[in-house]
């Protein structure tokens, strides 16, 4: 890359930076796919979530972020714990489902119960099931932290799901 082609884009550090330029630089990084559940009052609560990550290992702590708007993420933070299902590549229409509002998300879809009775996703690469730890606002975003009670290992042969540049890979 020339340097004149880095002192422009250099240049624009000093601009607001919008949304839709901001999420497409974000969109560089690779992200993994992920199913968060839990068991609610009212049934079961999940929706796919690609901003998910380990945060420690002693004690063993998760996060992941949920819009401020999202039902769903109300839902699973009141419930005071969930699972996180890390998605294969041969789930993208899991994910696909969990992502779309309206529908019942849990239709035919097999699972299993976890130890706080969060739905752990049939064929899911791993999941890790979690007691809720805390949560923070942060700018449009809440933060969901959870201390995870349980993990394992589902599908070893498979390949992960991932999302860059607006899409699956």
């Amino acid at each position: 890359m020339s340097a004149e082609i880095i002192e422009n884009r250099y240049a624009e550090k000093n601009k607001e930076v919008s949304e839709r330029y901001l999420r497409d630089v974000f969109g560089s990084f690779v992200t993994g796919v992920t199913v968060v559940t839990a068991a609610t009052g009212d049934g079961f609560a999940g929706f796919t979530v690609n901003s998910f990550t380990s945060v420690s290992l002693t004690p063993p702590i998760v996060l992941f972020c949920a819009d401020l708007g999202s039902a769903t993420a109300t839902r699973i933070e009141g419930s005071g714990a969930f699972a996180v299902n890390i998605l294969g590549r041969h789930q993208k229409e899991l994910s696909d489902r969990f992502c779309t509002s309206g529908c019942d998300r849990f239709s035919g879809v097999e699972v299993a119960s976890a130890a706080t009775g969060a739905p752990i996703l049939h064929d899911a690469l791993a999941y890790v099931d979690c007691e809720l730890d805390g949560a923070a606002t942060a700018g449009d975003h809440r933060i969901l932290l959870g201390r995870v009670l349980s993990a394992g290992r589902l599908c070893d042969d498979k390949e992960p799901l991932a999302f860059y540049q607006g899409g699956y890979r």
